[in-house]
């Protein structure tokens, strides 16, 4: 009798198990979590191991083709993981799998299109424009895959023209499986073939005397038995001055061994770890760690721990009880993962855990090679690394033994992946370290209304770190003597332990305008940065904008420059050349100085208006590059940075900008919300928000908790040292309760306004969401479908009496058109209301459970 397993195959849009049954040949073989090679129609696809079912859901089952990786590529925990996960995101189990392969190693099905017959000159002139530029790409280019085909035609539809090209024979099509494109890379190597003093005795005997080789030669069998093992070729030719031909004739005389050996490509190995010597931890601190310890050994002795929600101002050591707590960890012979929301805030981190865990940190993220991810993966699949650092990624690296999760400033939106498969990596943390065993620890200065109220609810745990610690003295001492004096800093009597968080003054940008002052910097700040700059500390300027200018208008007409895929205002970018000694590669790379941030689109700026001709089209608003520049024409003298996603293209351009800044090699750094998350630098004593009221009123109901947040945390940029701080907010909305409560920086003051608001409209956490969104080229089409589909619903709801929950929509999205694609939503409310779609099919609809954004 045949043996059956169930696999979830990795093809797009496919949901459900399948089962096949095992050849002979491969009986015994093939274990549960394995990545294995089946039919799937007409396509030979990737799937994984699901289990052993003892009897088939058909009649009729096809066999398992091969076996691709002979390692396990899932942990049992993981495969627990992924259904919980399938079933939280309604994702199916093959999307969720993705998530959880190395890149390189998961592979798709896909189709290659080759020229069978060209067509005749008649008939290709009937052709559609999309039929006759694929045959060109074909004809050029030869046998193409689905996907060169839609990197080549981007934007574009092009597969129903493909099929009417198939149909009528000029073109054919056969399914393609591509092997995995990555995997160990491997070095050539040499060692001694012989005994040390045998190699010795044969030094002379290695070439003519008095010749080049033979110095080179002996230069190279000496370094040889320096060495113990096999050495890598690249460094014995530096080492000796030898070549290749050298080493053969070494190999012929019996004396050396050529070989080859895995070498691991490790994103780490060039970050330098000056010494963190561990800090003496606050009383408070202390406490906090006492409680998380005790969740810990409960965890180790098999009972289910709440997660607990950390809340701790800025500068409250937050991170010091991190790295405590991993140490914990691993002291009970457990792992741990490390989660930051931005890759910008990885090598800051990372440079605290390495000095702390030399040898036993893994780094993942996307802006990583293929290589460098597949072999942490790797290392961290066979317990070689015991902490794992990365953005929400790095939440599904295959740990054997994980004890602790823990989410930094756990209030960030990028937790959420707004990409199918839609998923918030918070929750799915705190559903991994339950299936695990483990304890997460959610913390942030400025926790979600959502997360709080869990804790206030008791569902989860509470902890607090209302201080600010005072840090950075010596630093602080050092910059003293070499400013001579210059600082305002004077040295505090006795060890005090913490230090007020910074004053915030707000500054009503309509009264500057009464008073005459146009520019966009209040006399405040204006004074605040000259004060800065004499003193020689640092300032921090945010504007959550980009470019020089937000849109571009005619004052005649009144017509806006949009982008036609997005209908976007296009930014305006100042075409200005790189001043001396800038490193960032923007101004190079960008083609025109009108862009669209959202698909890239690109036009140069027109000397007159396409709607009326006027001559008098301006470009108005303000981003990061008009705050950089005012800048510099106010204190010609100034060094700057900007840190924004125009010059954070290149890899390893986060970690370069900010440590230009940490070591002081700039006065101020100009940048949007990247900011506001995690930095600690001793020398800023300024923050100033340009413009404080950005995002303030968009139609989201959390617009107002976003902007409270990412003003509290800029903010906290300021007054980490001695030197204190100060903040300025310039706005024109100076007695919204957002700018209020940033200003006295009360969480308390915004949580219980925002709660009864919440209360009031129906929304998280008193409710929970569903939003269903289609898109099409179509503008009809995405109307109709989404008119459809409410009626399906409406029907579904009045079917399963539930009242409770109600649709808001259809409707066009906020932003109604985004890269060429018409947005439709619906929205459901209620207790559950992800509940009534579960088991039901919406083919072409984006479905997210609980998304951040309505938008």
């Amino acid at each position: 009798m045949p043996r059956y397993v169930e696999v979830a195959v990795n093809v797009p849009r496919v949901s459900g198990e399948y089962h096949y049954h095992l050849p002979q040949e491969l009986e015994g073989e093939v274990q549960v979590g394995q990545l294995v090679e089946v039919p799937f129609g007409q396509q030979r696809v990737q799937g994984v191991v699901l289990g052993f079912p003892e009897i088939p859901a058909v009649v009729e089952t096809r066999p398992v083709l091969g076996i691709i990786s002979e390692q396990v590529v899932l942990t049992d925990k993981q495969l627990a993981f992924l259904r919980q996960f399938a079933h939280d995101t309604l994702s199916s189990l093959s999307a969720s799998i993705s998530l959880m392969l190395p890149p390189g190693l998961s592979q798709q099905a896909d189709t290659q299109y080759t020229i069978v017959q060209s067509p005749g000159l008649g008939e290709r002139a009937a052709l559609s424009k999309s039929q006759q530029r694929l045959l060109d790409l074909l004809e050029q280019r030869g046998p193409l895959h689905g996907r060169q085909i839609d990197r080549a035609m981007a934007h574009v539809d092009w597969r129903a023209s493909m099929r009417s090209l198939m149909r009528r024979g000029w073109v054919a099509g056969r399914p393609v499986l591509r092997p995995p494109r990555i995997g160990a890379r491997q070095v050539r190597t040499a060692q001694l073939a012989c005994p040390a003093a045998q190699a010795e005795a044969r030094l002379d005997e290695l070439g003519r005397p008095g010749t080049p080789a033979l110095a080179r030669r002996q230069s190279l069998l000496r370094a040889l038995l320096r060495q113990d093992g096999p050495v890598e070729l690249s460094w014995l030719y530096a080492e000796s001055g030898a070549n290749l031909n050298d080493l053969r004739r070494l190999e012929a005389l019996g004396l050396v061994k050529l070989g080859s050996s895995q070498v691991w490509r490790d994103p780490l190995q060039s970050i330098e770890t000056p010494p963190f010597p561990p800090p003496p931890l606050t009383h408070d601190q202390q406490s906090i760690l006492e409680q998380l310890q005790a969740g810990l050994l409960a965890a180790q002795a098999g009972q289910e721990t709440q997660p607990y929600l950390l809340h701790g101002v800025t500068g409250s050591g937050k991170t010091e009880i991190y790295l405590r707590l991993v140490q914990l960890t691993l002291e009970l012979g457990r792992q741990a993962i490390v989660l930051q929301p931005e890759i910008s805030l990885t090598p800051q981190i990372a440079r605290r855990f390495l000095a702390r865990f030399p040898g036993q940190v893994g780094l993942v993220h996307s802006q990583l090679s293929e290589g460098e991810r597949y072999d942490t993966w790797q290392r961290a699949r066979s317990g070689q690394l015991n902490v794992i650092l990365g953005p929400r990624s790095a939440l599904f690296s295959p740990l054997p033994r994980l004890g602790l999760i823990v989410l930094d400033e756990c209030h960030d939106d990028s937790y959420y992946q707004s990409e199918p498969p839609f998923y918030d990596a918070r929750q799915e943390a705190i559903a991994y370290a339950r299936i695990c065993g483990a304890v997460c620890v959610l913390g942030s200065a400025t926790p979600n209304i959502t997360h709080t109220y869990q804790a206030v609810k008791k569902r989860w745990r509470y902890l607090a770190l209302p201080a600010r610690i005072l840090a950075h003295r010596q630093e602080v001492q050092a910059h003293m003597q070499q400013t001579g004096g210059l600082s305002r800093y004077r040295p505090l009597e006795g060890e005090a332990e913490t230090v007020d968080l910074p004053v915030v003054a707000v500054v009503d940008m309509r009264a500057e305008l009464k008073a005459g002052n146009t520019s966009i910097f209040s006399r405040a700040l204006i004074a605040g940065l000259g004060e800065v700059l004499e003193r020689r500390q640092q300032a921090i300027l945010f504007l959550n904008r980009r470019g020089t200018a937000t849109y571009v208008f005619c004052r005649d007409c009144g017509h806006v420059l949009r982008c036609p895929r997005c209908d976007l205002p296009l930014t305006f970018h100042s075409p200005q050349a790189p001043r001396q000694g800038e490193s960032s590669p923007i101004y190079q790379s960008r083609q025109a100085p009108l862009s669209c941030h959202f698909c890239g689109y690109q036009r140069q700026m027109p000397s007159t208006c396409p709607g009326c001709a006027s001559k008098r089209i301006r470009q108005y608003g303000m981003g990061t590059e008009k705050v950089e520049a005012e800048v510099l024409r106010l204190f010609p003298g100034c060094r700057t940075l900007r840190w924004d996603a125009e010059t954070t293209r290149q890899k390893g351009a986060h970690d370069a900008i900010l440590q230009h800044f940490v070591n002081h090699r700039a006065d101020v750094l100009v940048g949007t919300q990247m900011l506001a998350k995690g930095l600690d630098l001793p020398l800023v004593t300024l923050v100033g928000a340009v413009l404080a009221d950005v995002g303030l009123n968009l139609p989201d109901y959390r617009s107002p908790e976003r902007a409270f947040q990412v003003l509290t945390q800029v903010a906290g940029r300021a007054g980490r040292s001695p030197l204190g701080g100060q903040v300025i907010l310039q706005t024109f909305q100076p007695e919204h309760y957002v700018i209020q409560a940033v200003r006295h920086h009360s969480y308390r003051q915004f949580y219980q306004q925002e709660l009864e608001y919440r209360r009031q409209l129906g929304y998280p956490p008193f409710t929970r969401l569903v939003r269903l969104e289609y898109r099409s080229p179509d503008e009809d089409k995405a109307r109709q479908a989404a008119a459809l589909l409410a009626e399906k619903l409406k029907a579904w709801l009045h079917a399963e009496n539930r009242s409770a929950t109600e649709m808001i929509g259809p409707a066009p999205c906020f932003f109604a058109r985004l890269d060429g694609q018409y947005r439709w939503q619906i929205v459901l409310r209620g207790p559950d209301p992800a509940e009534l779609l579960r088991g039901r099919s919406l083919p072409d609809w984006r479905v997210e459970v609980n998304p951040p954004s309505l938008l």
